[in-house]
């Protein structure tokens, strides 16, 4: 599939190996990988952050290459039903920082026409996004504009 902004296509990379069952080497108990995940989130990590954190660093020193094959939920999943979860999608609040970060830019140096393009098609993603969220996990009245994001991020 071709990028979002580019004509060019995107890259290609090696899929994950299919599995129906953790590996054998991995026998870490469901509620403990639970108990790691809500402290990774209290600790302020992203999902995909207490993913890398978990492969890495483990639960009491065991690995755990996948949680949703360990203990049968996403990551976002068991923050939902520990309400540890954020308000604002970990992709969403991501992009609304960089569009704040290039509109401070742009209102710095008015003439970087090449970041001007960027900030363009950063908000287009950014309303892309929110129409995507709306009415699920945003407000049905919820339109994206710099002020609403600065005081969402904030």
């Amino acid at each position: 599939m071709a990028r979002m902004h580019t004509r060019r296509r995107g890259s290609s990379g090696s899929d994950r190996p299919t599995a129906d069952e953790p590996p054998e080497w991995s026998d870490v108990d469901a509620e403990r990988i639970e108990e790691r995940v809500v402290e990774l989130a209290e600790q302020g990590h992203d999902p995909s952050v207490i993913g890398v954190k978990l492969r890495d660093e483990g639960v009491q020193g065991v690995p755990v290459p996948d949680v949703k094959l360990a203990t049968g939920k996403k990551v976002t999943e068991i923050l939902d039903e520990n309400d540890a979860s954020d308000d604002l999608p970990e992709d969403l609040r991501h992009l609304l920082a960089r569009a704040i970060r290039l509109r401070e830019h742009m209102d710095a140096n008015p003439g970087d026409h090449q970041n001007k393009r960027a900030l363009q098609n950063t908000e287009s993603k950014v309303r892309r996004l929110v129409n995507y969220y709306r009415g699920d996990v945003l407000d049905e009245e919820f339109k994206y504009t710099y002020d609403t994001a600065k005081r969402l991020l904030e």
